[in-house]
């Protein structure tokens, strides 16, 4: 029995799909709930399993195509796959060459050219000799062989010219496109998005980390064999996050039309860089979670992003986001907003710096946090009494406790 294989229910807000990879041909055998092709969307990667045992017969749409809800994918025949034996079957005509060729008369065997047929050599691969002094110079200093330089001069003799063009990649200049992901397309749609709706402006600080790194060390052994999950630097800069917002409301607020939009939850986007592009996936009700929540949650998040079995709606809304490019070096930067959100911080990489404190320098570990926001909305006094209060927070950790 014939089975058509349709593109499944979307995810909401999502209106099509791109057939990203089919992972069987035409003529495949195939298992139940074995995968079949993935359709890439602008968030996630959906898997369409095959319903029933049998051989997959046609493929109606190829990899690269734009696919609809209920669209036909292909067909299969249900039922068990036929047993094939190509690899007896690979005997059998090697077997039958073999035969043939022990019945071949020798005197049919094709005799080699005369030597004196073979064309001679072009002056440039007979050795550095035929190179003119200047040519021959440059090649014996930067170690090249004449005989694979291909000679543009009279008689295709090899110049100094073409050594040197040979030397630096033999003036290929390769290009390749390749066509946006769908993820990529949608990130580059945002940000630009970003860039030209909202006004949005920096503001940066500084924090001393030592009173978290002296937690984590003295405590990191016990939070994991209580929690299962090791204590990192995110959670607290989440929840220093959400306390801020709540002293804060306009930096998590959100503008809409002429409007602006009070939310009364801190839903926190973290920032997740995965092989197919950035993505965010959100922690709802971030200010009712505790640290461990907090670290479970950013590391089943991370893990089902890099693997492509994160569910789309574990992407969606989001009132704040922070994003930590300090994981890959970097020292200072200004995040873009993730739109409709009005504002993002970043996180940096640490580094021992003398500091001044009470009066003497000593070596601190510091890191710059920055705050981009949308000045249409948050003043820059708000921006920066918001980073204060990450900075006093994370400086402090008792006051996470004692809500201060």
């Amino acid at each position: 029995m014939s089975i058509e294989i349709k593109v499944p229910n979307l995810p909401e807000s999502v209106s099509d799909a791109t057939i990203a990879k089919w992972h069987k041909k035409a003529g495949d055998a195939v298992s139940r709930d074995e995968n079949l092709v993935d359709l890439e969307t602008d968030k996630v990667v959906l898997e369409v399993p095959a319903p029933a045992n049998g051989v997959l017969k046609d493929i109606s749409q190829a990899e690269g195509e734009t696919v609809t809800e209920g669209q036909l994918l292909g067909l299969m025949e249900e039922g068990e796959a036929p047993a094939s034996e190509p690899e007896q079957a690979d005997d059998e005509t090697n077997q039958k060459v073999n035969e043939k060729a022990d019945q071949a008369p020798a005197e049919k065997a094709p005799e080699p050219a005369p030597a004196a047929a073979e064309p001679a050599p072009a002056p440039a691969a007979s050795g550095s000799n035929d190179l003119p002094p200047a040519a021959r110079r440059v090649a014996a200093e930067n170690n090249v062989d004449p005989g694979s330089v291909a000679g543009t001069g009279r008689g295709g003799r090899v110049t100094k010219g073409d050594v040197l063009k040979h030397i630096q990649g033999g003036g290929a200049r390769p290009e390749e496109r390749v066509k946006m992901s769908r993820l990529r397309a949608r990130i580059a749609e945002r940000m630009k998005d970003a860039q030209n709706t909202a006004a949005i402006l920096t503001s940066f600080n500084e924090v001393d980390l030592k009173a978290v790194m002296e937690i984590r060390s003295r405590y990191k052994e016990a939070f994991v064999q209580r929690h299962g999950v090791k204590l990192g630097f995110m959670s607290f800069f989440v929840k220093a996050a959400c306390e801020a917002l709540q002293k804060h409301p306009v930096v998590n607020a959100s503008v809409d039309g002429d409007e602006v939009v009070y939310h009364g939850y801190q839903d926190v986007g973290i920032a997740v860089s995965t092989e197919r592009g950035l993505i965010v996936p959100v922690l709802k009700n971030a200010h009712q979670m505790g640290l461990a929540d907090i670290e479970a949650g950013i590391s089943d998040y991370a893990e089902q992003a890099r693997q492509g079995t994160i569910a789309l709606e574990d992407l969606q809304g989001g009132t704040f986001t922070i994003t930590n490019g300090g994981v890959f070096g970097s020292l200072l930067s200004t995040p873009l907003l993730n739109m409709p959100q009005s504002a993002i911080l970043g996180m940096h990489t640490i580094k021992e710096r003398p500091v001044a404190v009470n009066g003497e320098v000593v070596i601190r570990p510091m890191m710059y946090i920055a705050l981009s926001y949308d000045h249409r909305i948050i003043d820059g006094k708000d921006a920066v009494q918001f980073l204060v209060a990450i900075k006093e927070s994370l400086e402090d950790p008792a006051r996470l406790l004692l809500d201060l």
